[in-house]
């Protein structure tokens, strides 16, 4: 039962889930000698190849079963196998053609969603690329012109022991058919001898390969005045087949998990700017751990990625926000009556100051439509003009700016008319307290 193409497929796919890349490669080798037209052997047979870094074999598997799977008509497998073709020419650094395998894998089937990320790893490889590189280039056709195996004559104790029926099938001219493509060994019976010990794979061996789960990994970052470190707990990480990349502003690793999916870590933008010449990192068993040398040293990152917009956009959001006239800013306050707006404010003591112009000769009695607002009834062009000091300061008023007018007229309220100031900076931050005359304590209310 062991030599049946099924069993050995099921063991290969065993041992590719666990890692162990030799035995899989055996497994899968021996599947396909009896079964030489099976797409998906192929497939994981180039996977093996390719964790065990192995490209150039893994390119030839994927080949195959790229002509396999154009002869029967499989979108799905042409995918498949065309993904994998430029895989390996990716890993070959034959980007052009790695590029254009990727192309047709998206073709037949475009919701595949591992394409576009080894799309944007070949576009990662291509921005280390000059543009008259040869390696850029297009070299290969969607269907590579490769010859697929037969399979394999019968074992020769079996032949031995059929050989009467088979010289009377074939007469004396001794001539022995040629297997179809299509052909797959019957299974052996209860009697048949087992497998030869030589076909057996070799006992599995130690690789390096991921052993935490995905979703397990995680990581942690500390600092100093000079540096950044980060470690990802991964167990396992294969060094040859691990991507790192240490830019200015960003940071990302790529390596392959025991599924055929690949894992990447990425910080971009980082917080602020690192050195990537003096900035480094070591794969160890248990993780990966960086250690990034910041390039404004002392200052302190206050996360591994920076949220600021960019200034175009950052003055763009400002200027709508300033627009928006329907929720004026609210400033901090320690009233009992909540906030104030202060704009509201400075308005309305426009208006009052023109209906008191209006007014004169009346009785002066007009009612104060704001004073549920705030009261500035002590606050009027009247007694800003009683004296030249008061003149000067209701000049500085009126020609003033809307912060400045903001910080006059909270600081001049909220002080019980002991404090005048300009500097809304300073006057916004909270209450401005009575400021009793020297010699004199200021009432408690």
């Amino acid at each position: 039962m062991s030599a049946d193409p099924a069993n050995l497929a099921a063991k290969g796919a065993a041992a590719l889930s666990s890692q162990d890349y030799p035995a899989a490669i055996s497994y899968y080798s021996q599947a396909i000698e009896r079964l030489p037209t099976s797409v998906d052997y192929y497939i994981k047979r180039s996977t093996a190849y390719q964790r065990a870094s192995s490209y150039s074999d893994a390119l030839s598997d994927a080949e195959i079963a790229v002509v396999l799977a154009q002869r029967k008509g499989n979108r799905d497998q042409l995918s498949t196998s065309q993904l994998r073709r430029g895989i390996a020419l990716l890993l070959l650094q034959q980007y052009g053609d790695a590029g254009a395998c990727f192309g047709w894998a998206e073709k037949y089937n475009e919701k595949d969603k591992s394409i576009p990320f080894w799309n944007k790893k070949l576009e990662v490889d291509l921005s280390k690329v000059p543009d008259d590189d040869d390696r850029r280039e297009v070299t290969i056709t969607e269907i590579p012109n490769r010859e697929v195996p037969k399979p394999s004559k019968p074992a020769p104790a079996k032949a031995a022991s059929s050989s009467a029926s088979t010289s009377k099938s074939a007469g004396d001219s001794g001539r022995v058919e040629e297997l179809p493509d299509d052909y797959e060994e019957p299974k052996k019976t209860q009697q048949a001898e087992p497998a030869p010990a030589a076909t057996e794979p070799p006992k599995p061996t130690a690789l390096a390969g991921v052993s935490t789960p995905a979703d397990k990994i995680r990581h942690e970052w500390y600092q100093t005045a000079n540096s950044v470190t980060i470690s990802l707990f991964v167990k396992g990480v294969p060094k040859e087949s691990t991507t790192v990349e240490l830019e200015k502003n960003s940071l990302s690793i790529t390596f392959p998990l025991p599924s055929s999916a690949e894992f990447s870590f990425t910080l971009d933008p980082l917080f602020a700017e690192i050195n990537p010449s003096t900035s480094y990192y070591k794969i160890l068993g248990t993780k990966v751990e960086f250690t990034l040398q910041k390039v404004e040293q002392g200052k302190k990152w206050a996360a591994l990625e920076s949220t600021a917009e960019p200034a175009s956009a950052t003055s763009t959001s400002t200027a709508a926000a300033a627009k928006k006239e329907d929720k004026p800013p609210v400033y901090p306050t320690s009233s009992k009556s909540g906030p104030k707006n202060w704009d509201k404010v400075v308005d309305d003591l426009a208006k009052s100051s023109k209906k008191s112009k209006a007014a004169k000769g009346d009785d002066g009695d007009e009612e104060n439509q704001n004073t549920d607002e705030v009261d500035y009834a002590d606050l009027n062009d009247d007694e800003f003009s009683a004296d030249p000091v008061n003149g000067f300061f209701k000049k500085l008023y009126k020609d003033a700016d809307p912060d400045t007018r903001r910080a006059m007229m909270k600081s001049y309220v909220e002080s019980n008319g002991t404090a005048l100031s300009t500097n809304w900076g300073e006057v916004g931050r909270g209450k401005v307290e009575t400021s009793a005359p020297d010699g004199m304590e200021a009432k408690k209310w």
